[in-house]
């Protein structure tokens, strides 16, 4: 059920559209909200998604804040469905999807939009997103995201997640893509990679969605953008996790849950089968390989219940390959000119832990 009040703001082409996507966390979205309203931005509308929580989030919503569109579902559509739905309702050329566990700087919309504003060509931007720690309820100086970062065999992590900032993330630059926190795209970008009128792809239903936007957007000529003079904190619930190497991802495995692992698993193949190259593909050819081969034994060994998404998986093939040839018919780019995004080594950010002189 859709409960909407009339929109009373000038809705011109600079009106940001900021979608909250919730599922059961009630306890952080009055501040959540309240960071929203006291923006330094004004052209905007709050479009607040639930997923069929279960713990009084939409009354709460309803009442504290009967100004905003509130979307009460009765299933729970996953991130993707919620975002999808979000977006189609959204009225504005900027779009802000983001999560009830984000606390943004008064500024950071306008800031993010001003810079959006300069240059046409780019269609997803992220500021310095630090971790917030909601046990003491305060930010930190801890980074939780400054924009995607692709390794050569296709692990794409979160980069300078984990890592203290002593002022190595203060350069603005072009980056693999944003992760879903709370991004901004513009409209027109997302309109311009939409496949079989969907957004995100609805066969994920959670996890790598923003990754496999992102890797669309370069496809399609787009840019991806970390600007460092806006920022946010983020309350990640898995935590900030260093994922630079093997070694750290698998100390750090055992705080993800089933759920995460299950779907992480199964939306990494699809999206790689969607997206890749075959020039790229070729390129890494044993880089991808040699990943498939340590994750096959990995999950053989110490996680065989993984095994149960290749079911899923195998039945989303067909659609999968039908949105691939889409993506693909309509891509702008070359495979050489996407070697620059997919085939990173190693994460400047982690040279710089290494060596803080260089």
């Amino acid at each position: 059920m859709i409960h909407r009040k009339p929109n009373l703001r000038y809705t011109g082409p600079e009106m940001i559209s900021i979608i909250i996507i919730n599922y059961n966390s009630k306890e952080l979205l009055e501040p959540c909200i309240q960071r929203i309203l006291q923006q330094t931005y004004m052209d905007r509308e709050i479009i607040f998604i639930d997923n069929d929580s279960k713990d009084g989030s939409c009354p709460l919503v309803k009442e504290k804040f009967p100004n905003i569109t509130a979307v009460c579902n009765t299933e729970n559509s996953g991130y993707g469905g919620a975002a999808d739905q979000g977006i189609k309702l959204a009225k504005g050329e900027y779009i802000m999807i983001m999560n009830p566990d984000v606390r943004l700087t008064p500024d950071y919309i306008e800031k993010c939009i001003a810079r959006l504003e300069e240059d046409q060509k780019i269609a997803a931007i992220t500021g310095k997103i630090y971790k917030y720690d909601f046990e003491k309820d305060e930010p930190t100086n801890q980074i939780d995201t400054v924009g995607l970062f692709c390794f050569r065999n296709r692990r794409i992590i979160d980069d300078g997640q984990g890592l203290e900032d002593n002022g190595q993330f203060g350069q603005e630059k072009e980056v693999f893509g944003v992760s879903g926190a709370c991004p901004i795209y513009r409209k027109e970008s997302l309109e311009d990679i939409k496949v079989m009128d969907e957004y995100l792809d609805q066969n994920f239903f959670m996890y790598k969605e923003d990754v496999d936007l992102s890797w669309r957007l370069l496809l399609a000529g787009w840019k991806c953008l970390y600007y460092p003079l806006a920022v946010a904190y983020h309350g990640r619930g898995t935590g900030v996790l260093k994922r630079f190497t093997n070694i750290e991802v698998y100390k750090n495995r055992s705080q993800l849950s089933k759920f995460q692992k299950y779907y992480s698993y199964k939306n990494q193949r699809l999206m790689q089968l969607k997206n890749e190259t075959w020039g790229t593909y070729l390129a890494d050819f044993f880089p991808i390989l040699g990943k498939e081969i340590l994750v096959f034994g990995y999950m053989l060994l110490r996680e065989p219940s993984i095994f149960k998404a290749w079911f899923e998986m195998v039945k989303q093939i067909p659609s999968t390959l039908k949105k691939r040839r889409i993506i693909q018919k309509n891509r702008k780019v070359s495979s050489k000119e996407m070697r620059k995004w997919l085939s990173g080594k190693q994460s400047q950010y982690l040279q710089h832990e290494k060596n803080p002189n260089t």
